[in-house]
């Protein structure tokens, strides 16, 4: 990849320095947008924001640390900021947050995007975007991220908000609670319905994106945008290890789900919406992180993973790195239900710092079995 200009004017003033000129006229860092600190952005909702970020593993112990997965536990009380900081109860951006957890890529690792947030969140004011929980639309954000820092690399997570992935989780475990019937073949006709406006929307997304960082200076050779999928927080049936008749997937897993819609979300919905995402990227000309298997095996209730106990303590290579669904509300908030858990954030860091590495292509990021999340790794797709 060219150098920036931005870069470019750093090494002639370390080449003046070294050749006794450091009196030549060169405009100051603070002149150029773009130049500064080196930074990664985040932006989009709430699989890369960090929430669910509070947990370590699933435990069915309801009091004090939860045998350790509760990260917000002090000792005496529980609070959320110790993980979420100011937007605990909001954006919930958590200090294991993907960009969080992908080690020293950047000077700054800058986190914008908020649970909840859908394409509307991303747009610029100026051309209809929304405020969001108290805070002006991210590509907004970006602009002043982007005057004060030199932007390496912008990981977008959108669009799962605006097909109703909330939604459809809900309806689908009321069906299995309540009703006794399936989610997929009407859930299905409403994603159908939904997803060619959604992908436009994300496609604009990748636009206003670019027309910030236009705006600030940059040149497209200056940056990379890597546009993420979403990795499936249920196994398939035949990797479910509890029943799927009784109360056991309710009450002890917390994956209240028939098999024949926890296959339908698995192999159906979270590959056509990473196939629609991934020709997004191509049509937009942006790099593609495929993470429909990253969790594979350390979903919940999955076989190859298992609960935290007081005998089996909170692991990366044992517990399971999603939320699951406390279906009475016992252990913090439902919205960080189905969500990477703080060692799901981990992998997923891990997986952004590998596409960090990997200028050019589209790559899936998998897990590597039995391993912790410093085992991700990518192949080529």
């Amino acid at each position: 990849m060219p150098s920036s200009p931005h870069r470019a004017l750093r090494a002639l003033l370390a080449l003046c320095t070294a050749a006794g000129l450091a009196s030549v006229a060169v405009p100051t860092a603070s002149a150029s947008p773009g130049s500064g600190p080196t930074a990664v952005v985040t932006m989009g909702d709430s699989y890369i924001s960090g929430e669910a970020g509070r947990w370590l593993g699933n435990s069915l112990t309801n009091s004090g640390s939860r045998n350790g997965t509760d990260r917000a536990w002090t000792g005496s009380a529980y609070d959320p900021s110790r993980v979420y900081g100011t937007t605990a109860g909001g954006c919930h951006r958590s200090d294991t947050a993907e960009v969080k957890s992908a080690g020293p890529i950047a000077s700054s690792l800058v986190n914008l995007a908020c649970s909840g947030a859908t394409t509307d969140n991303v747009f610029r004011a100026a051309q209809g975007g929304l405020s969001y929980k108290g805070e002006a639309p991210q590509a907004d954000q970006l602009a002043a991220v982007a005057a004060s820092h030199d932007v390496e690399l912008i990981a977008l997570s959108i669009g799962g908000n605006d097909l109703g992935f909330a939604d459809i989780i809900a309806t689908c475990a009321k069906d299995y609670i309540v009703w006794y019937s399936y989610c997929h073949d009407d859930q299905q006709a409403e994603v159908d319905a939904r997803i060619d406006g959604v992908m436009a929307d994300v496609g604009r997304s990748v636009d206003e994106i670019r027309a910030v960082m236009t705006g600030a200076g940059y040149a497209s050779s200056d940056y990379r945008i890597v546009l993420q999928s979403y990795p499936s927080p249920l196994p398939r049936a035949a990797e479910n290890r509890y029943a799927e008749s009784g109360w056991s997937r309710t009450n002890t897993g917390g994956c209240p789900f028939w098999n024949a819609d926890s296959d339908w979300a698995r192999d159906s919905l979270v590959p056509q919406l990473a196939n629609r995402l991934k020709g997004v990227a191509a049509a937009k000309g942006v790099q593609f992180m495929d993470l429909r298997d990253a969790l594979q095996g350390r979903e919940v209730c999955a076989k190859a993973s298992r609960q935290v106990t007081s005998t089996a303590p909170a692991s990366g290579t044992t517990s399971e790195w999603a939320r699951w669904i406390d279906s009475q509300s016992t252990q913090g908030l439902v919205q960080e239900s189905m969500h990477p858990n703080a060692y799901g954030q981990q992998a997923l860091g891990r997986c952004l710092a590998l596409v960090h590495a990997r200028p050019t292509g589209n790559h899936s990021c998998r897990n590597t079995a039995g391993s912790g999340p410093s085992g991700m790794y990518l192949t080529a797709g």
